[in-house]
């Protein structure tokens, strides 16, 4: 019986390790495909968290923010030297206009929440 203790606690350390790696590693936000201007709800993170836009062209990204959280009151998109105040209820655009293909990370002030731009 105290074998079993010790097996049932394993597993279950076990699945804990994979599902928290599965998480926050391996979960891949839906890709939202962008030509002009893209909303984005900043909301407990950023909604969509994943855009795609052409490579080139000034594109429009819109943040409103409806969550207090104080960590989510500024957006920064380091790669194209952007930091941005996100007043609370409040539309905030930024404008980009990527020069070269890749994956481009923003997140919070904090580094806490992430979103991804995509340039093809």
């Amino acid at each position: 019986m105290e074998n079993l203790d010790k097996v049932i606690v394993t597993a279950f350390g076990a699945l804990a390790i994979v599902l928290t790696y599965w998480f926050f590693l391996m979960k891949r936000g839906r890709e939202v495909a962008v030509s002009d201007s893209v909303d984005i709800t900043v909301n407990g993170g950023y909604s969509p968290e994943v855009i795609s836009i052409p490579q080139g062209k000034t594109t429009k990204i819109n943040f409103f923010r409806t969550d207090p959280t104080d960590c989510l009151s500024e957006v920064v998109l380091g790669d194209f030297k952007i930091r941005k105040e996100l007043p609370l209820n409040q539309k905030v655009t930024v404008e980009v206009t990527p020069q070269r293909r890749g994956e481009f990370p923003y997140s919070c002030g904090m580094g806490m929440y992430h979103g991804k731009i995509v340039v093809r």
